[in-house]
């Protein structure tokens, strides 16, 4: 993981298998719906729904969401490099 370049994280729900893995490493990015599916938050808290929805990883959750991605059991969460969207985490990345 190139430790220099801003990531983003975002959540597949078709994939999603709501086991909840990911909230617990990092409840302030990740957050289920009424649906039981996953879903990533914004800055201010708020569930972003929409269908490819990603948000910032601030820094200090960098090692919490990569763990998350290589966690789930879906295989649904993809943590990208911001500025070109190379996968870091996740499915396309290289583990």
């Amino acid at each position: 993981m190139s430790e220099n370049r801003e990531l983003e994280v975002s959540i597949d729900q078709d994939a999603c298998t709501g086991d909840g893995l990911c909230v617990q490493y990092a409840p302030t990015i990740f957050e289920f719906d009424i649906d039981g599916l996953a879903y990533v938050k914004d800055p201010d808290g708020e569930l972003l729904t929409t269908a490819g929805s990603q948000v910032n990883v601030p820094e200090h959750l960098r090692l919490d969401i990569v763990n998350a991605a290589h966690d789930c059991p879906g295989e649904c969460i993809y943590v990208r490099n911001r500025d070109d969207k190379t996968p870091v985490a996740g499915p396309g990345a290289d583990d």
